[in-house]
């Protein structure tokens, strides 16, 4: 059976919504990328995705890359934490997704219940709204109880960022407050981790102009090294201006390699 050009392309489009959210979302969900490893000291996890299909000189080439990787400090007190993507999708026509998502941050252990933490990002998608954003960032993160395998988290950050509208060259410097609540359960007997977190961000200046995020996850090893994910993701951003305000969803499946 012959399959047309176009309805590949369908197909490839489809793959963006199920597998590609977390590069096309300006809000990105740290606490679900966190690595829970206790004692060791270092830990990566990445993945790579190419693919090139060409038909009578019509082509697409999608190209995806995840890297995760955290770095503690000899006493366990210091964490360095790493994530980076790349996704592009293209073909002779148009890009479907051009993306890319950097984010670097530091973690102190301070006592047993607090935490400061400071990271830096830069993202990029020039099929959205806010084409380019970039922050800096500095917080607490509190440890509300841990207990029977549940562990909640508190998080409060001051964030400072430069969103950038490629269509009308307008470039926005803004002072956001970003607080979330984290909540994990390990269910030891099915060898299975869920987490919940709800994130609010608005600007200091004007609390209609805010973002709102809440994830589940759920994740279970099936080898030592190869873990399976799914995810639910609802965002709002309300810019409370003339940009048009964003709401998605989204359900996506996946599988982790664990080095």
């Amino acid at each position: 059976m012959k399959l047309s050009f176009n309805f590949i392309k369908s197909v490839y489009i489809i793959s963006i919504y199920i597998l590609g959210y977390s590069a096309n979302a300006q809000l990105v969900n740290i606490e679900s990328k966190r690595m829970h490893t206790d004692s060791v000291r270092f830990v990566l996890s990445s993945d790579l995705l190419f693919n090139y299909t060409d038909n009578n000189g019509e082509y697409i080439l999608q190209i995806g890359s995840n890297l995760t990787t955290q770095f503690k400090s000899k006493n366990l007190k210091s964490i360095y934490f790493f994530i980076g993507n790349v996704n592009l999708i293209r073909s002779k026509e148009e890009d479907f997704q051009n993306s890319y998502f950097l984010h670097a941050r530091f973690n102190q252990k301070l006592t047993e219940v607090v935490r400061f933490e400071a990271f830096v990002q830069n993202q990029n998608n020039q099929k959205l709204t806010i084409s380019e954003r970039n922050l800096l960032g500095v917080g607490l993160r509190l440890k509300l109880f841990s207990k029977n395998g549940s562990v909640a988290y508190f998080g409060n950050s001051y964030i400072y960022e430069i969103e950038s509208v490629e269509d009308s060259d307008q470039k926005f410097y803004n002072h956001r407050n970003s607080s979330y609540i984290s909540l994990n359960q390990n269910f030891k007997k099915y060898n299975l981790d869920i987490t919940g977190t709800l994130y609010f961000q608005p600007l200091y200046d004007n609390i209609s102009n805010h973002r709102i995020l809440s994830q589940f996850k759920a994740q279970m090893p099936l080898t030592k090294r190869i873990s399976f994910s799914a995810l639910y993701n609802y965002a709002v951003i309300n810019f409370n201006s003339e940009l048009e305000d964003n709401r998605t969803s989204n359900v996506s499946f996946g599988f982790t390699l664990n080095l």
